[in-house]
């Protein structure tokens, strides 16, 4: 009986052992539940991100959980996407259009935000001492943009309306090969947007920007990506992710010079190009991403659902994707849940 006693004895100890290591163990793992790093595909422009960046927002929702953030350049969203399909990247910024090309093509991101509504930041210029006047009298000449971007759809859209879309020689460039082939005089027009706008604006002339298209109808935007991994598996980081861009729109309507004397310091550039870019766009906030026009609610699509599958269309007619996405296939990939979420937290 004594040697039963012990040997219960023994075995109670060793449960109790047992439970306080697996407590321990779940503590360590619900501490150890975030991400050492996250990390952040940004495009060199005054907006949102830009003034949540340079406004430290971002450490706000990261830095004090014991997250770092690592913000990674890409010249075109071609690249981002790249990176997104080796799941280098968890949230990246790009035109809209590649945002088609990655749920075309079955890369796993959401669409969570619109960062600006395009305008006078996206141009088609010309050469300032070339006789060409408008868009017709592009026929046969030799025109640079960033293939999949919201430029070449801007592009395509004022060819078609001009009745020269067959008639003139496209060239697929990044914008700092723009910026290299125009000084060269190897290009004849080019529709791209800042800052290599501003560089061949020096010698150059608009003949016709995102905002003079969006009234047509063909409006273009930036939006914000994140990995599907990561949605799935940190949603309230993604919710905080977006807090830190509301927090940047925001500011800007109400501070619009001292966020443009923050988005200058972070981008090298003065605060009157800064603002000048700003202005050039529309933000949004919480209230106007959920509205109709925009994203929409879950429960309600909003009208970027509907834009989102005519440009697939357009795209998929140009040869640039090789399927259109599925109507319901668009609302999965579009997902405003994240943006309703973090609006409860304000």
């Amino acid at each position: 009986m004594k040697r039963f006693r012990k040997l219960s004895l023994v075995l109670l100890v060793t449960c109790l052992g047992l439970m306080v290591a697996s407590c321990g163990k779940k503590d360590n793992d619900k501490k150890g539940d975030t991400p050492k790093e996250v990390r952040i595909g940004i495009i060199r422009v005054p907006n949102d991100k830009q003034v949540a960046i340079s406004k430290n927002y971002f450490d706000t929702y990261f830095k004090e959980k014991g997250i770092k953030t690592k913000f990674m350049f890409f010249d075109s969203g071609v690249a981002a996407n790249q990176a997104f399909a080796s799941n280098s990247i968890d949230f990246a910024e790009m035109g809209y259009t590649n945002g088609v090309v990655a749920l075309s093509t079955g890369i796993p991101v959401n669409l969570i935000w619109i960062h600006e509504i395009l305008g006078t930041n996206e141009a088609l210029v010309v050469h300032k001492d070339s006789a060409i006047d408008s868009v017709k009298e592009l026929k046969g000449k030799k025109i640079a943009t960033p293939f999949s971007s919201t430029s070449h759809f801007s592009l395509l859209q004022c060819l078609k309306e001009a009745g020269i879309e067959k008639d003139v020689e496209l060239l697929d460039m990044e914008t700092k090969d723009i910026v290299a082939a125009w000084e060269r005089g190897d290009i004849d027009a080019a529709y791209t947007w800042e800052p290599t706008l501003s560089t061949i604006k020096e010698t150059g002339k608009v003949l016709v920007d995102s905002k003079e298209l969006a009234e047509k109808g063909h409006l273009t935007a930036n939006i914000d990506l994140v990995h599907e991994d990561f949605a799935k598996k940190y949603p309230e980081l993604v919710e905080d992710y977006l807090l830190s861009l509301n927090k940047g729109a925001t500011f800007y309507k109400e501070h619009p010079k001292e966020a443009a004397k923050a988005c200058a310091h972070g981008l090298d550039i003065s605060e009157e190009e800064a603002i000048k870019q700003m202005e050039g766009t529309k933000w949004l906030t919480f209230e106007e991403e959920l509205s109709t026009d925009y994203l929409g609610t879950t429960e309600k699509p909003g009208q970027f659902n509907t834009i989102f599958y005519e440009t697939a269309v357009f795209l998929k007619e140009q040869g640039s994707i090789q399927e259109i996405p599925s109507k319901e296939a668009i609302k999965q990939f579009i997902q405003p849940k994240y943006i309703e979420a973090a609006q409860k937290k304000e």
